[in-house]
């Protein structure tokens, strides 16, 4: 079991970077090691070894993952400002906000994020086995694929009140979607851009940087936000727009830092035709990440275009949207680790997880008023946030296990899981609580954290049986396979 850990946290936490490298990967290269040295040290006891390797690994996961979770806090707290900028205009431009960010919005987001899931794959393992030229070379193919796919999808955004009516929504909740809904197409060309380029960084355990800049585009943000919606009077439309402005700050700045820092100088050496080549194998990996990344952000966006078809579409999908927003923020993080690791940083997110359910069963009754002023909204919410805390516990722990999943290549049977759980049971019992029984928004959400909870118990059995010795064969195997795609090209 020892020699099993120890061999998997090379390849991940490890970061043999050249002497030049910066402070910050020779950390990273000397705590990880430290943990490698106690674990396989058969001169200590079990329960000493146990207590150093906890403290080193939560050394190495504040420095790596601390900053990581600001970075996808912030991400959401900029999609969650513009929904409650956009809130306060009124219960309809709230009810159109949340179906336009979490009906229409994460479609997309859920699609390029799992997409660029295949360079956190491939960016980590090659970084870890020192072919630090290809990380450019995966940044770039990623890009190019997803700046591809961006394309049908802004036809589907183009489309989005006729599908919304469609799909059985209200004529008056589709056009107020779909006007907040325009302002978004040009995000999605820099969720194109920037998802590859935070796995590029995460990569190589530079996290700080995207921390910084997300940051300071938040606060900008909030202040062309509040200029926009309330003192030009842009309503819902510049409310969006304001939102794709600051997505493509974050971008334009993290890609400058990587051109300009010399902490990239190894992975980063410019654009390359190699970026062309293997674009076939490089979309089938992309293609099951996003698969699994898709299955589980599309589960929620259900949730919220069921909420649409119940009795009183408006006061659900209020509802609904805050208690999903803050399930989301709360529970954004994904650190990524394995063996040793996946104990530590389960518990930890179990703790956290179990601290902030606490916290909104605590607010209940006021936790709305930060989105809207409508007293029956605040009811509704008040009503689901035993639901909410649940979801908050379950998402302690889902997510540390989607992240093995990634780290590890296992999207194709996570997709595979995803679908039985989500969708063969937690969508149809969450249908058939909320309409059947006419339980409402409870019942849907309900069947939903059903289907979550057995995916969870399932991906905890599946990361406790694995044999990581044949996941450290496998990623070698890989990273073979591309560095043989590479060698002809630099032979021409």
């Amino acid at each position: 079991m020892e020699s099993s850990q120890d061999e998997l946290q090379e390849p991940i936490l490890e970061s043999k970077s050249p002497q030049s490298s910066p402070r910050s990967r020779a950390t990273v290269q000397q705590t990880s090691g430290e943990l490698e040295s106690v674990l396989s040290d058969t001169n200590l006891n079990y329960m000493k070894r146990l207590q150093l390797a906890t403290q080193i690994e939560l050394r190495l996961l504040f420095f790596l993952a601390a900053p990581a979770v600001v970075v996808y806090m912030i991400n959401y707290l900029m999609s969650m400002s513009t929904q409650i900028f956009s809130g306060h205009l009124g219960n309809l431009e709230l009810a159109a906000a949340s179906l336009g960010n979490t009906g229409i919005q994460v479609f997309a987001y859920g699609l390029m994020l799992g997409m660029g899931s295949a360079v956190e794959t491939l960016c980590g393992q090659a970084y870890g086995a020192q072919k630090y030229e290809m990380l450019g070379v995966y940044l770039q193919r990623s890009t190019l694929l997803l700046m591809a796919t961006g394309i049908p999808l802004t036809v589907i955004y183009v489309f989005s009140k006729s599908i919304l009516i469609l799909l059985g929504e209200s004529t008056a909740i589709a056009s107020a979607a779909a006007l907040f809904v325009y302002g978004l197409i040009p995000q999605i060309f820099a969720y194109a851009a920037n998802f590859p380029i935070q796995k590029f960084l995460q990569a190589q355990s530079i996290v700080a940087p995207s921390a910084f800049i997300s940051t300071a585009t938040l606060a900008l943000h909030l202040l062309i936000s509040w200029l926009a919606v309330y003192k030009i009077g842009l309503g819902l439309l510049g409310a969006s727009l304001v939102l794709s402005l600051s997505w493509w700050i974050v971008v334009g700045a993290q890609f400058a830092y990587i051109v300009m820092s010399d902490r990239c100088k190894y992975t980063w050496t410019g654009f390359s035709l190699q970026a062309f080549s293997g674009l076939p194998e490089f979309l089938k990996l992309s293609t099951a990440s996003a698969v699994m990344l898709c299955l589980e952000t599309w589960y929620f966006q259900i949730l919220v275009l069921l909420a649409g078809l119940l009795k009183n579409p408006q006061l659900a999908l209020d509802s609904l949207s805050v208690c999903v927003r803050v399930s989301n923020e709360l529970g954004a993080g994904h650190p990524k680790s394995a063996a040793f690791s996946v104990v530590i940083v389960t518990l930890i997110s179990f703790i956290i997880a179990v601290i902030a359910a606490m916290i909104v069963l605590a607010l209940r009754h006021v936790i709305s008023y930060v989105f809207t002023e409508g007293k029956t909204v605040a009811d509704a919410v008040s009503d689901l946030c035993p639901l909410l805390a649940v979801t908050l516990i379950l998402n302690g722990v889902q997510p540390v296990l989607s992240g093995v999943a990634v780290g590890c290549g296992w999207q194709a049977f996570v997709a595979y899981v995803n679908v039985g759980c989500y969708y063969v049971i937690g969508i149809p019992l969450g249908a058939l609580l909320g309409f059947k029984f006419d339980l409402g928004a409870k019942g849907i959400w309900s069947g939903m954290i059903g289907g979550t909870a057995i995916q969870t118990i399932i991906l905890l059995w599946v990361t406790y049986r694995a044999d990581w010795n044949k996941e450290v064969d496998k990623t070698m195997k890989r990273l073979d396979k591309w560095e043989e795609k590479k060698e002809p090209l630099l032979n021409d």
